[in-house]
C-alpha cells in the first residue's frame, strides 16, 4: 500500500510510521510534517529510526491539496484533535464525489486519559478510528454509537512501538549495573516546583544507591519542541543546582526502546514508556508523589498494581503489572494489526462514502469555523489563508523558524534563569 502519514510532532510521526509498517511491512510510507510549534527537527526524526519514501513540510491546506495524495491508499492523521478535525474537512473538500478516495485513519499515540469525548468527536468522520486496547474500544463505541457514529468505525490495535525483546528478570547476560530509568514528560508535572522535586528525588536515589545507574530519559534537548511544551527542562534545572550530580546519574536522549534495552526498572509519572516496559515484562513504577490525579494521567494506572512513590523505590520496590490489567490495555496483544488489515480490506472492496466530519458548518458553525480558520481553511474545507499570513515565501518560512527557535530558547533557557534570580 501507499500510506501517507501527516504528523505534527516527532512522537506522532513515530506512531503513524510504526503503524504503517506494522499493517503493511512492504508498503511505501510517505511523511508529511505539519508546519507548526512542534515540527520535528532532523535529529528527532533520525531518532525515530524510520526512513520514509518521501518527506515534506507543509501547512494543512498545502497538505490536503498535495497532488501526491491522488495515489494514496491510506492517509494516517497523526495530529492533535483540532488539526485532525480540520484535516477531515479539508480532505472532504479535496475528495468530494470520489468514491475511490484514500481510506482515512486516525487514533491516539498513547494513553487516553483526558478530554475523551472531546477528542473522539473531533476524530469522528475518519473511516477508521484506532483503539489501542479492548478497554479503549469499549469506551470509544459507548461514546460514538449514541451520537450516530457507527461502532464499526472503531478498530482495535495496539501501540506500534510495543514490539521489542522481553526483559530478563534474572539479568543473565547483563553487562551493566542495575539501572533505574526515570522517563520524563514535557508537561507532567508542568510547574517548576514539581519538576524540581522529581529531579531531586532521582538525584537522591542515585546517591542512596551508588551501585545502581540512574538514567533521566529526556524527550527533547533544550530549545527543541515536542508534542507538549516543556517550559522547565530537567537538564536546565540540573545546571542551576549548586551541588554536583552523583557520578552514577546520567541524562540520556535517543530512542526509548534503546534505553529500555539497558533498563531494569522504569520509573515515570504517566509516560507511554510505562506501557513499553510493561510490554517487555519489566518492573514499572508509576509515581504518586504529587498525587494520583487526572491532570497527571497517573490515575489511568490505578488498577495496574504499579502505583508507588520514590520512597518505596529507594527502599527497593520494583512493581510488576497485573496480567489481567495489561491484557485489557492491549499490552502483549496477539496480531495487533490483524483487525486493521481486515477492515481496510472491507473498505477497499466497495465504494467509499463521502468524508463526513462529526461537526459541520450547519451543526456547529462557530466551533467549526474557529477550528478551520486557525489552520488556514474556509468553512467548506477549501484552502483559505492562515491568520496574519500574506505569503508563503521562503523568507517568510525562515522568519517563522527563527522566531520559533527564539521563543523556545526564551521559554526554556532565559525564563528559568530570570525566575532563579528573582527567587520564583
Amino acid at each position: 500500500m501507499r500510506i501517507h502519514v501527516l504528523a505534527d510532532s516527532d512522537t506522532r510521526w513515530k506512531w503513524g510510521a510504526g503503524l504503517a509498517i506494522g499493517m503493511d511491512p512492504g508498503g511505501q510510507v510517505h511523511a508529511h510534517m505539519l508546519r507548526g510549534r512542534s515540527t520535528p527537527t532532523a535529529r528527532q526524526l533520525a531518532e525515530v529510526g524510520i526512513t520514509p519514501a518521501s518527506i515534506s513540510e507543509s501547512t494543512l491546506p498545502e497538505f490536503a491539496m498535495d497532488p501526491v495524495l491522488d495515489d494514496a491508499d491510506v492517509i494516517i492523521l497523526g495530529t492533535v484533535g483540532g488539526a485532525t478535525h480540520a484535516a477531515l474537512h479539508a480532505l472532504a473538500y479535496r475528495f468530494e464525489g470520489q468514491w475511490n478516495r484514500p481510506i482515512l485513519m486516525t487514533g491516539y499515540v498513547g494513553v487516553v486519559y483526558e478530554k475523551v469525548t472531546d477528542g473522539l468527536l473531533l476524530r469522528g468522520g475518519a473511516d477508521i478510528v484506532l483503539a489501542n486496547s479492548p478497554f479503549d474500544g469499549r469506551r470509544f463505541r459507548e461514546i460514538y454509537e449514541p451520537l450516530g457514529i457507527p461502532g464499526e468505525t472503531v478498530v482495535q490495535t495496539a501501540l506500534p512501538f510495543l514490539d521489542h525483546r522481553p526483559y530478563d528478570m534474572n539479568r543473565t547476560n547483563a553487562q551493566h549495573a542495575y539501572t533505574v530509568c526515570f522517563a520524563v514528560q514535557p508537561s507532567v508535572p508542568g510547574d517548576r516546583k514539581g519538576r524540581t522535586y522529581m529531579l531531586r528525588r532521582a538525584i537522591e536515589h542515585a546517591r542512596l544507591r551508588p551501585g545502581r545507574d540512574v538514567l533521566i530519559k529526556l524527550r527533547s534537548k533544550p530549545g527543541e519542541a515536542t508534542t507538549h511544551v516543556e517550559t522547565h527542562h530537567y537538564q536546565v534545572l540540573a545546571e542551576q543546582m549548586e551541588e554536583p550530580l552523583p557520578p552514577n546519574l546520567h541524562f540520556v536522549y535517543g530512542n526509548m526502546s534503546d534505553t529500555l534495552d539497558r533498563t531494569d526498572l522504569l520509573v515515570t509519572v504517566s509516560s507511554t514508556a510505562a506501557l513499553e516496559s510493561m510490554h517487555r515484562g519489566m518492573p514499572t513504577a508509576i509515581l504518586s508523589d504529587l498525587g494520583v490525579r487526572e491532570i497527571h494521567g497517573n490515575h489511568y494506572f490505578v488498577g495496574s498494581g504499579c502505583v508507588t512513590d520514590w520512597t518505596a523505590i529507594d527502599e527497593g520496590a520494583a512493581p510488576m503489572a497485573h496480567e489481567s490489567w495489561t491484557h485489557d490495555q492491549g499490552i502483549r496483544a496477539h496480531d495487533p494489526f490483524g483487525a486493521i488489515r481486515a477492515r481496510i480490506g472491507e473498505l477497499k472492496s466497495r465504494p467509499l462514502p463521502p468524508v463526513t466530519p462529526y461537526y459541520t458548518a450547519d451543526s456547529a458553525p462557530d466551533y467549526v469555523g474557529s477550528l478551520l480558520s486557525r489552520r488556514g481553511l474556509n468553512l467548506d474545507g477549501s484552502p483559505g489563508q492562515l491568520p496574519g499570513a500574506r505569503s508563503s515565501s521562503a523568507m517568510k518560512r525562515t522568519s517563522r523558524r527563527v522566531m520559533k527557535g527564539a521563543y523556545q530558547f526564551g521559554v526554556q533557557r532565559v525564563a528559568p534563569k530570570i525566575q532563579q534570580w528573582g527567587g520564583v
